[in-house]
């Protein structure tokens, strides 16, 4: 077995683990932090939106042309008076993307454009994208939006808890508005791809996060008729068990999409790629952080509020302190599973092996 698979059944064994919950206060001021500055890059730097939601003329010269970006940008700035976005296509055919032009000024940019270039107006295409078209497409993406929330917020709270759907929906606004903060601290434009993008990582964030719940409301079930563990550590149980599961699923996830990111937007120059491919790829960083770090202490919190789990928590630490002051760390007659709750077994069940030895010696006598 490799390295990371037997940690992995390790930490589903309960046999080592990681305190996440104890550390939430930890976590929470990380994401609060990351989170403000993603908010602040929205409201100083604002997102640089598409020619899609903006309105403007799309030139597309023939291919195999010999003039670099930054003349063709200067080209377009000079006859359009508006800043230009200018990308060199596979073919070595210019794209060049102007914004707030209406038709009869497009048609004065292209002829400027054609002197410019040396080319045939003929030649050179030509297409205008009204801003309502835009703005109906960025008043969908909203809807779409909200729909998910709400069937996502309902489908939680009838297949797990009102406290679950809750703290789910808190996870996916922490993924949106990263993402969205990082669109504006990189300057990348917001295309339709990228609104794509935003919802297909929502998808992803709500899987991290329904497989770490679905351990927990097993784990949890009739919790309190027991006194070894507390909701906090059973929660704590669920996350270290689906842990390597989590990374897996996310490095498979984001290896492709870093290629698209990476080499086919960077070194390739396809520039098209950027506006889904760094979505998809904070967005699968950050809901993955999400379903660990922040929906399931969420949980924990909410469901320690409770007056039954409260309860069942001051049982299990005066149990673990009687045991204590009685006979040490472990006390006669006291499972080491109480007074040792990182340590445990499938399921909350006794550990094999004792039972083994147990059958093992009745066959000796």
């Amino acid at each position: 077995m490799s390295k990371l698979g037997s940690i992995g059944a390790r930490l589903h064994r309960g046999e080592i683990s990681y305190d996440f919950i104890g550390k939430r206060k930890v976590w929470y001021g990380v994401s609060i932090l990351i989170t403000i500055t993603a908010i602040l890059g929205l409201a100083v730097r604002g997102l640089n939106m598409s020619i899609d939601f903006q309105g403007g003329a799309v030139f597309t010269t023939p291919t195999k042309m010999s003039t670099s970006v930054a003349q063709a940008e200067s080209y377009a700035k000079d006859a359009s008076g508006h800043e230009a976005v200018v990308q060199k296509l596979g073919n070595g055919s210019l794209r060049i993307q102007v914004a707030g032009l209406d038709t009869a000024k497009s048609d004065q940019v292209k002829q400027s454009l054609a002197k410019d270039l040396k080319l045939n107006p003929e030649k050179l295409a030509a297409d205008l994208v009204g801003p309502s078209w835009g703005q109906e497409i960025a008043n969908k993406a909203w809807e779409g939006l909200a729909i998910f929330m709400v069937l996502v917020v309902i489908y939680l709270a009838i297949a797990f808890e009102w406290r679950m759907a809750v703290a789910a929906l808190v996870a996916l606004i922490h993924d949106i508005t990263i993402t969205t903060g990082i669109y504006a601290l990189v300057g990348f434009e917001v295309s339709p791809g990228t609104i794509i993008g935003l919802l297909t990582i929502l998808g992803y964030s709500l899987y991290d996060t329904v497989v770490v719940f679905d351990s927990l409301k097993e784990q949890t079930k009739d919790i309190t008729k027991q006194t070894r563990f507390t909701y906090s550590e059973i929660a704590n149980r669920s996350i270290n068990g689906t842990l390597v599961r989590s990374i897996n699923t996310t490095v498979v996830a984001l290896l492709p999409v870093a290629g698209l990111l990476f080499i086919g937007g960077g070194f390739l120059g396809a520039g098209d790629l950027n506006d889904i491919s760094l979505s998809l790829f904070v967005g699968l960083a950050a809901g993955a952080y999400s379903s660990i770090f922040i929906a399931t202490p969420l949980v924990a919190d909410l469901k320690e509020r409770e007056p039954a789990l409260k309860a069942l928590t001051k049982r299990v630490m005066a149990k673990r302190a009687q045991a204590g002051s009685e006979d040490g760390p472990v006390g006669a007659g006291v499972d080491a599973e109480d007074a040792a709750p990182a340590v445990v077994g499938p399921r909350n069940q006794p550990s094999s092996r004792g039972r083994g030895r147990g059958r093992q010696a009745g066959k000796r006598r």
